[in-house]
């Protein structure tokens, strides 16, 4: 069986009011893309998204990001940038909306947009096979009052 996968696109950028709307109960969002090519022990490129207007205190950030790891079965992490940083929302042909890291000023500066804690690093976890089987870039969210 072949499996042949949609590209993502966007058909609708949030508004502000949209955003609040729809971060209303979101504790966090994990997402997974495919590493580049050279990161042969850290295959995928993992962006947590904290839904908080806080930034995360430095002594708090290696356990938060300890938590997420042993959560998600991640091993070999490197590459670490954690700190507060704009995020946009798409709807695309998922189910989800698509969160979005706008690290371009010029994105940033026309995108609405939520700043929120960011922790972006790159690792490896047999919880995110497709990644690395199929090249597939997927988000999942998790509300508050879920259970881990």
């Amino acid at each position: 069986m072949t499996h042949e996968a949609k590209a993502l696109t966007a058909e609708h950028y949030f508004k502000n009011e949209e955003i609040m709307a729809h971060l209303d109960g979101v504790e966090y969002i994990i997402m997974a893309a495919p590493a580049p090519d050279h990161f042969k022990n850290s295959p995928i490129h993992f962006t947590i998204f904290l839904n908080t207007i806080e930034p995360l205190p430095q002594e708090v950030k290696m356990p938060v990001l300890e938590k997420f790891m042993a959560q998600y079965g991640i091993k070999h992490q490197e590459e670490l940038m954690s700190q507060m940083m704009p995020v946009a929302f798409a709807q695309t042909n998922e189910d989800t909306p698509m969160p979005l890291l706008l690290i371009d000023p010029k994105n940033q500066r026309e995108m609405p947009h939520r700043v929120m804690h960011v922790m972006d690093f790159l690792g490896d976890s047999d919880e995110f096979e497709t990644v690395t089987s199929h090249a597939l870039t997927g988000w999942t969210y998790a509300y508050e009052g879920d259970e881990d």
